[in-house]
């Protein structure tokens, strides 16, 4: 199989976590991607759903899903999303796509996550590539220092700004 087709039963799987008649939690990612393209298949039977991403949300409203804003619910069954990489220990690397707060604020929202991911993201150990970290202005100077005294360095694949630094996992 390829791993398209994986990430598509991957995506179909996930529909058994949807609780008709709720709004759903979505991430995003190239997995929720095919997840996204599944739940259309049920949009008829949820209430809608609450997005972690700009590019989820586009695509759940190109299938005539309706997404609300997070402000608009107190909680949600369910919040659906991949992951960058997992070890064999089952730790997770997330927010590799830069979508780190707002993942944690559906995340936070919701009775259940369900992370979905095909076998290309298992690996032997984490941190194949730089992290994105969000961090406010005021910070700034702060939690660089935090980074650098654990042995981070600056990335050069982005420009070290005020609200986003990437720290090597080296």
């Amino acid at each position: 199989m390829t791993q398209d087709e994986l990430k598509a039963l991957v995506g179909q799987a996930a529909l058994a976590y949807v609780q008709p008649g709720s709004i759903v939690g979505v991430g995003t990612g190239s997995t929720v991607n095919c997840f996204i393209d599944a739940l259309a298949t049920m949009k008829d039977r949820i209430a809608g759903a609450i997005s972690s991403s700009e590019k989820s949300t586009q695509r759940l409203q190109s299938h005539g899903i309706t997404v609300l804003d997070s402000n608009s619910v107190e909680r949600i069954p369910v919040y659906i999303d991949g992951a960058d990489e997992i070890d064999h220990g089952g730790h997770m690397i997330k927010g590799g796509g830069a979508a780190l707060t707002r993942e944690k604020i559906v995340a936070d929202l919701a009775e259940r996550f369900v992370c979905i991911a095909d076998e290309s993201k298992l690996v032997t150990t984490l941190g194949r590539f730089p992290l994105p970290v969000e961090v406010i202005p005021m910070a700034t100077a702060q939690v660089a220092r935090r980074f650098a005294a654990l042995g981070a360095e600056r990335c050069c694949a982005r420009a070290w700004s005020p609200t986003t630094a990437t720290a090597s996992s080296t």
